[in-house]
């Protein structure tokens, strides 16, 4: 979801592109208010054994909000971010963040695997990566 697409999130993808009507109708349960949590996406890609890619695609269709990203990194209302530059980095998170950089940026799907075999919370790889000054993208629902 960037900001140009705020509100209009179908605009990002081809307009042929169909919609999983099981998806759908799981997406459209499991929403409130026109938002659903990151948390709750991936819920649904585990219960319909489909890409978090997928189901971003359908909240996008559907014009809903992801709200709290489970990296911090939108969604938490007026300040929005959740997280705050790390005071230290370690030398083994960082060398495992630049492992994974593609074109300086590191996928979020990497951030989850960093924190996982680290042993960390996913928030502690985003405030390593803006203490490091590293963006974390794309996300996995495709929201950025």
């Amino acid at each position: 979801m960037t900001s140009k697409h705020k509100g209009h999130y179908s605009e990002k993808h081809p307009s042929d592109r169909k919609v999983n009507p099981q998806i759908s109708e799981g997406v459209s349960d499991r929403s409130s208010d026109g938002e659903i949590p990151c948390t709750v996406a991936f819920d649904i890609a585990d219960h319909f054994k489909t890409s978090p890619e997928e189901v971003g695609f359908t909240i996008d269709s559907l014009e809903i909000k992801v709200t709290k990203c489970q990296l911090g990194l939108f969604g938490y209302g007026p300040k929005k971010m959740r997280i705050k530059p790390a005071e230290m980095v370690s030398a083994p998170l960082e060398e495992a963040i630049r492992q994974y950089l593609i074109n300086g940026r590191l996928p979020c799907d990497a951030a989850w695997k960093i924190a996982e075999r680290h042993g960390i919370r996913k928030m502690e790889v985003s405030s390593a990566c803006e203490a490091l000054k590293i963006k974390i993208s794309p996300c996995q629902l495709g929201t950025f």
